[in-house]
């Protein structure tokens, strides 16, 4: 019974993580505008390139983990993904007041995020 239980935890927390990438994946398609601006608003260079690359990560990263192909490869390259938008898009050391404290939740939320990542890829079995 703690194999299965395990087992469904596993599958769960990998189709909810899956979903965590798709959703945002494809709003950055549709609502391409407001992402610019979000992205110009953290002082990034090369923006509509770099939410395009970003966009088809998120939808792949999402299909594999979903498809349940490629896991461990496609939690470990979801962690490297998760780091530099923290690292770009939630730095808070760069605001004040009500922003910083809304840019360090998200912070922290995306590492939890990247912990379940981790947990999820040292969890994984080696297949396609």
């Amino acid at each position: 019974m703690d194999h299965e239980r395990q087992s469904l935890a596993v599958h769960i927390g990998r189709v909810l993580l899956g979903l965590y990438f798709l959703v945002p994946g494809i709003s950055k398609f549709a609502a391409w505008d407001r992402n610019i601006e979000l992205m110009q608003h953290h002082n990034m260079s090369y923006v509509e390139p770099l939410l395009v690359i970003a966009g088809i990560a998120n939808i792949v990263l999402a299909v594999l983990l979903l498809a349940n192909r490629y896991v461990a490869l496609a939690a470990y390259a979801s962690v490297l993904y998760v780091i530099v938008i923290n690292l770009n898009l939630h730095d808070f050391w760069n605001f004040t007041g009500l922003e910083a404290k809304h840019e360090t939740q998200n912070f922290v939320k995306n590492l939890a995020i990247l912990a379940g990542l981790l947990v999820l890829a040292g969890t994984s079995k080696r297949r396609a």
